[in-house]
């Protein structure tokens, strides 16, 4: 298991950076209202909110600046009066960071870091570098969201902020929804429909087993496959390699074929377990278990522990996870911990 820094934790007055590692929605004018909702809750938990030189320099200066996006995440870790730094979104593009990142300056000032879909490279940056981060909400996606942050996820962004990583046992949340609707400033007082959350749901495995948390967005996941930010294969020894799908609903043959890359880089069968988040609007849920399945009884792994449904993703509300952390899964029992 590789030893990651754990960052300290935040105090009633610590600034924050906002930052755009990918998409800058953030900047463009007709979203900005998302953006100030989610930095005015930030700041009603008593911390302070800046934002980096890019942050809020609109989509188009961020796709074409990407220097400049990792200037931005470098010089937030350099800056010692920043104490955690929040992706403002996600996006497709992170990957074009990589040519411009400077892991000592990461790994020499430790600090949170949280983000989820697209963040997944910054979260593999950070693994490298030695650092522990946080997969988790966004500022335009969840502490920007209509009406309130939902009570699950909060619960979860202030462990993390201001209590630490022994989350213990997590339950699924009660509730769920993957509705979308438009980010538009009319539609800021609409609230998503809910529906009622089955649980965790075991596909196949017993006991209980534990390991070190490694992963991310699968789709995101397939472009960092041989970058120099791709884990080393003995990282994966007797990990939990939890995964979840972005808004794309990546087919499931495509999701089969990411899974068949895995098992043919000897990774599937190191792992004590794998955890699957609820995919997003649930679309392809059944689907997605049957070729899972068949991807790791194809590499003869129909007995490694499987557990879905999982409340982390591009769903609401989720639950944090802590890149690196030790994780429980209790299959009998149908519980997933972080400890």
């Amino acid at each position: 298991m590789k030893k990651l820094i754990i960052p300290d934790r935040l105090k009633k007055g610590d600034t924050i950076a906002t930052i755009s590692l990918s998409w800058g929605g953030a900047g463009d004018r007709e979203l900005l209202f998302r953006y100030e909702t989610g930095k005015k809750r930030l700041e009603d938990m008593g911390l302070k909110v800046i934002e980096m030189e890019s942050t809020l320099k609109g989509s188009l200066y961020v796709y074409n600046n990407p220097k400049k996006r990792a200037e931005d995440l470098i010089e937030a870790f350099r800056d010692p009066s920043i104490k955690a730094i929040i992706s403002c979104i996600g996006g497709d593009d992170s990957i074009r960071l990589l040519p411009y990142i400077d892991y000592e300056v990461i790994r020499n000032n430790p600090k949170i870091f949280m983000g989820y879909s697209d963040s997944t490279i910054t979260h593999l940056i950070m693994f490298k570098a030695g650092v522990r981060s946080y997969y988790g909400p966004s500022i335009l996606g969840e502490f920007g969201e209509n009406i309130e942050i939902y009570p699950y996820t909060l619960d979860y962004i202030k462990k993390v902020f201001f209590e630490g990583d022994s989350f213990g046992d997590i339950e699924a949340s009660d509730y769920w929804s993957g509705e979308r609707i438009e980010w538009l400033y009319e539609n800021r007082n609409l609230k998503k429909l809910m529906q009622n959350n089955e649980g965790y749901e075991v596909l196949q495995g017993e006991g209980i087993v534990e390991g070190q948390l490694l992963g991310g967005c699968i789709d995101v996941l397939e472009m960092a496959k041989g970058t120099e930010i791709w884990p080393d294969l003995d990282d994966f020894n007797g990990a939990i390699l939890f995964l979840e799908t972005s808004e794309e609903t990546m087919s499931p043959d495509n999701l089969l074929y990411s899974l068949r890359n895995f098992g043919a880089q000897k990774i599937l069968e190191r792992l004590n377990g794998i955890v699957f988040g609820k995919p997003y609007q649930n679309k392809y849920y059944k689907e997605y278990k049957d070729v899972i399945k068949k991807a790791l009884l194809e590499y003869g792994l129909e007995n490694i522990p499987l557990m879905c449904n999982l409340s982390f993703g591009h769903n609401q509300p989720m639950h944090i996870i802590p890149y690196g952390a030790r994780a429980r899964l209790d299959l009998d029992n149908k519980k997933f911990g972080i400890y």
